[in-house]
């Protein structure tokens, strides 16, 4: 692996912000580049055959567009920091990105999922754990890095609101439904108890089995999973994003305001905000193609 890649990542943490995630990405794809070619010496021409090696490999244009993110913002580092002279990858275009609306889900779906998750676990302490889990995903659309590492402090003494901390620790507050404070109500108290069981503590609201650890992102979408069977709805259509797609949706189909839903989601710029009024002009034009009776 080349020298420069993690001064780069301390880089984006300390000046960025980083979440563990997004510094996660970018190691991968330059030590995918790194595996093949000398970052130090590479040129114009190696980029472009790296970049024609995963197109050949069948590799999303997406995946492909991130790749080429990645290794221009590192050589950008370099340059600056005068370990290279030059940019190799500063004139190199990415693939376009197709436009793709993101998936969601209607609300009889979310219904099923919810009303599966109540009656999904081996004990009524599981089966409170997975609701609270899923009214908390659907009421406040977190991402499941938020949901699953929320800490226990942030819901004590049965609050409205709570404070999240997001992309870049950026912090944003958002509310809790009905729904969602019933099944939190519910969760607590088995929650402590089986800790007190064990003779452990947790400072997370949904703690692993692991001393100290929470719930993991692996476990959370097996959970979701195993919950969209029992649901009888497809599980390769459903997962924790969807849902949070699904959240902001619902919102917007029922009146709701887009900068609104931009600080609930904890989007940094509107626009990426903007592709759920997409989702809706979508439907709406299925809903004439299929109802209008001149359709």
């Amino acid at each position: 692996m080349s020298r420069w890649i993690e001064p780069f990542l301390e880089a984006l943490q300390a000046e960025r912000g980083a979440a563990d995630n997004t510094l996660k990405g970018y190691h991968r794809d330059l030590t995918d580049f790194a595996d093949g070619h000398e970052i130090e010496t590479a040129g114009p021409e190696d980029i472009i055959r790296y970049l024609a090696g995963l197109e050949s490999q069948g590799l999303a244009s997406a995946t492909r567009a991130r790749r080429l993110s990645s290794i221009k913002q590192l050589y950008t580092f370099a340059f600056q920091e005068g370990w290279r002279a030059d940019n190799p990858a500063a004139r190199i275009k990415g693939p376009k990105k197709q436009k793709t609306l993101p998936k969601t889900l209607s609300e009889s779906d979310v219904s099923a999922l919810l009303n599966a998750a109540a009656a999904t676990g081996r004990t009524p302490a599981l089966r409170a754990r997975n609701t609270c889990l899923f009214q908390l995903l659907y009421a406040t659309g977190l991402r499941v890095t938020e949901l699953v590492s929320l800490p226990f402090s942030t819901v004590q003494g049965d609050p409205r609101m709570i404070l999240i901390k997001g992309k870049g620790r950026v912090e944003r507050m958002v509310p809790l439904s009905p729904p969602a404070k019933l099944a939190l109500a519910a969760w607590m108290p088995l929650r402590a108890a089986e800790l007190k069981e064990k003779g452990q503590a947790s400072r997370f609201l949904f703690p692993s089995r692991t001393l100290g650890k929470h719930l993991s992102r692996v476990q959370f979408f097996r959970l979701v999973e195993q919950v969209a069977i029992t649901a009888k709805l497809d599980p390769s259509q459903i997962s924790p994003h969807i849902l949070r797609h699904a959240f902001a949706t619902h919102l917007l189909a029922n009146g709701a305001d887009l900068r609104a839903i931009q600080m609930l989601l904890g989007h940094a710029d509107i626009a990426t905000t903007e592709i759920y009024t997409h989702v809706l002009d979508e439907r709406l034009k299925a809903l004439v193609l299929e109802k209008h009776p001149l359709a």
